[in-house]
C-alpha cells in the first residue's frame, strides 16, 4: 500500500520556481505528489505540523571528504551521513581522497554499496587522473558509461595543461562534469595560509591568489577550443571571479562554488595559530571575503558547498605549518549560510538555490526541487532560533570546526530522504 505523509502549516521555499509561500506538501512512497495551499490527504496519512517554520528542498553538498576507506578513525559513511542529515542536507558528494583512491569503476562502485548503510544519498566523484598523480587519466568513458557525472582530483589540481586540454576534450564527448581545484603547486604546495602583510607578521609561509587565479585562467583558455562542462570547486578571491564573471559573459559553460569559510571568516581568524582554520585554499583578505559575497549575489558564484574534510586531532594539535588542511562544516553549511539572510546580504531562496536547485542543474539530478515526482528529499528548519556553536554537541566524530563559539541563527529542525526523516531536532 502507498504511503502518504503529509507536511501542514509549512512555508515552502522552492528556488528552482521562485515560491515562497505558506502552504502543505504530501509526499507519497518516496516522492513529492502534490504542493499546494491546502491538501486534502487520505485518511490514513500521516500529518507532520510544520509549526510555520521553512521546508525547502534537502541540501546538494558538492563537496565532502570521507575517511572510507583507509581513516575510519576520522570518519565512516555512516557517521558521515548523520552528520549531513544533521545539517538538512539530503546529497552529499564524495570526494576521491582516499585510501585507495577512487579512479575506477570498481572502487566506485565499492563507495555505493557502502553508502547504501547510510541514511542520505552519497555521489562518488571519481579521479579524473590516476591515484591522484597528475600523469595519467582515469577511464572515464568508461565511468561514464556506468552512470558517473562527474569527475575531480579532490584537493589536488590536473597541473600538466597537455593533460587537463585531453581531459576537457575527451569528458565532452560524455558530456562529463570536470571539478578543478584551483591551485597551481609551484606557488601553493609550500605555502599554509594567505600570503600577504599578516603571513609576514605570523612568520607563516604564504599562498598567493595568483595560484588560483592562474590555473583558473589557463582553464578557461583551454575551454575555448573545447564544449566541456567545467566547474571551479572552490573559489576565494576578487581576481578569480572577474575571470569567471568574464568566462559567463561569453557563455562558457562553467560554473563554480565556493567553501563556507571563504564568505564567512577571513585572514586574521588565523591570528592565535588557530590550526581548525587552516584549509585549502586558505582564508583569504577581508577584500577577497567581500568579492566572493558580491560573486554570490550577482551569480557569478553558482553553489555553497561545506568542503567537510575532517581531520583528528592529532593532525591539529601540531604547530600551524604542519597541521593537515581540513575542517568539518556538514552541519554548519545551512547555519552559516543563512547569516547571509539575516544581514540581508542576500534573500532567502536566493542562498538556498545555492545549495539546492543549483547543484542538481550542474550535476543532472531530479532533486533539489519541490516540483510534483521529485524525490521527497527535504529540509525543514527555524530561521530565527539563536545559539552558540558547540562542537562537543555536533554529530561528526571529528571537531575541527573552525566555527567553535560563534553565535548564530537558525536550525535544522527536520530532514527527510526519500520521504523517511533520517533526523529530528530534540
Amino acid at each position: 500500500m502507498s504511503r502518504y505523509i503529509k507536511y501542514k502549516n509549512a512555508r515552502l521555499l522552492d528556488p528552482a520556481s521562485g515560491m515562497d509561500m505558506m502552504g502543505e506538501i504530501m509526499t507519497q512512497d518516496g516522492k513529492i505528489a502534490e504542493v499546494d495551499e491546502h491538501i486534502d490527504a487520505p485518511s490514513d496519512a500521516e500529518v507532520i505540523d510544520c509549526m510555520g517554520k521553512c521546508l525547502c528542498p534537502g541540501l546538494i553538498d558538492m563537496r565532502v571528504f570521507v575517511g572510507i576507506p583507509g581513516a575510519d578513525y576520522k570518519d565512516t559513511i555512516e557517521n558521515t551521513g548523520e552528520a549531513a542529515a544533521a545539517g538538512g542536507i539530503t546529497t552529499v558528494c564524495v570526494q576521491p581522497v582516499t585510501d585507495p583512491i577512487i579512479d575506477d569503476m570498481a572502487r566506485v562502485e565499492f563507495m555505493e554499496n557502502r553508502a547504501k548503510k547510510a541514511i542520505v544519498n552519497f555521489i562518488s566523484f571519481p579521479a579524473i587522473t590516476k591515484q591522484l598523480e597528475g600523469r595519467e587519466m582515469t577511464e572515464i568513458g568508461l565511468m561514464c558509461k556506468a552512470g558517473t557525472k562527474a569527475f575531480t582530483d579532490g584537493n589536488k589540481s590536473v597541473a600538466n595543461p597537455a593533460l587537463m586540454s585531453k581531459v576537457l576534450k575527451y569528458s565532452s564527448m560524455f558530456d562529463a562534469l570536470i571539478i578543478q581545484h584551483l591551485a597551481v603547486p609551484e606557488l601553493s604546495e609550500n605555502g599554509c595560509m594567505n600570503a600577504g602583510a599578516l603571513a609576514t607578521r605570523l612568520g607563516l609561509p604564504g599562498i598567493p591568489t595568483s595560484a588560483e587565479t592562474i590555473m583558473l585562467e589557463r582553464d578557461i583558455r583551454l575551454l575555448k577550443s573545447t564544449p566541456a562542462r567545467y566547474h571551479a570547486a572552490q573559489v576565494t578571491c576578487q581576481d578569480s571571479i572577474d575571470v569567471l564573471h568574464a568566462a559567463k559573459r561569453d557563455k562558457m559553460s562553467v560554473t563554480a562554488g565556493v567553501a563556507v569559510s571563504h564568505f564567512s571568516l577571513n585572514e586574521y581568524a588565523i591570528e592565535e595559530y588557530r590550526t581548525f582554520t587552516k584549509i585549502s585554499p586558505p582564508l583569504r583578505s577581508e577584500d577577497d571575503r567581500v568579492a566572493v559575497l558580491e560573486g554570490l549575489k550577482d551569480g557569478t558564484i553558482d553553489v555553497i558547498v561545506s568542503s567537510h574534510d575532517p581531520e583528528d586531532p592529532e593532525s591539529k594539535r601540531v604547530p600551524y605549518e604542519l597541521a593537515e588542511s581540513g575542517v568539518i562544516g556538514l552541519e554548519t553549511m545551512m547555519t552559516i549560510s543563512l547569516e547571509l539572510y539575516h544581514n540581508k546580504t542576500m534573500p532567502l531562496l536566493d542562498i538556498l538555490a545555492k545549495m539546492t536547485c543549483n547543484p542538481a542543474r550542474i550535476l543532472g539530478l531530479a532533486s533539489g526541487t519541490l516540483k510534483v515526482d521529485a524525490p521527497a528529499d527535504l529540509c525543514i528548519f527555524d530561521t530565527d532560533v539563536p545559539y552558540k556553536i558547540d562542537p562537543e554537541k555536533m554529530v561528526s566524530l571529528t571537531k575541527n570546526t573552525p566555527f567553535d563559539g560563534r553565535p548564530v541563527q537558525g536550525r535544522v529542525l527536520r530532514t527527510i530522504v526519500g520521504g523517511k526523516t533520517v533526523f529530528e531536532y530534540k
